[in-house]
């Protein structure tokens, strides 16, 4: 769980993903979109992904990908992160975060 902690509190934006995941792939673009660019980790590639994937579901992260912090707290999965951007708050998020600058 450490280790998802200094990851999450390393960049004003992550997200925790899987390569073939598509809700991850939509809430990325999403970030990009908004003009944040995010520390993404992919954790079917990362040699710690398993580790990383069960401290996530012990921070109720359900399904556990895609898992999305901003300013090193956790916010939520996809339809979290959708339902921020679908009323306004996400970008808002963004900025206060200083993920993004406008």
């Amino acid at each position: 769980m450490e280790r998802v902690r200094d990851l999450a509190s390393n960049r004003a934006a992550v997200i925790f993903t899987k390569s073939s995941c598509c809700m991850c792939h939509s809430i990325k673009q999403l970030f990009y979109e908004l003009g944040a660019s995010p520390a993404v980790h992919e954790l079917d590639t990362d040699a710690y992904g398993r580790d990383m994937e069960r401290a996530l579901r012990g921070m109720g992260c359900n399904p556990s990908v895609p898992a999305v912090f901003i300013g090193g707290k956790f916010v939520g999965s996809a339809k979290d992160i959708i339902s921020l951007h679908v009323d306004g708050s996400l970008k808002q998020m963004l900025i206060n975060a200083k993920a993004i600058w406008f």
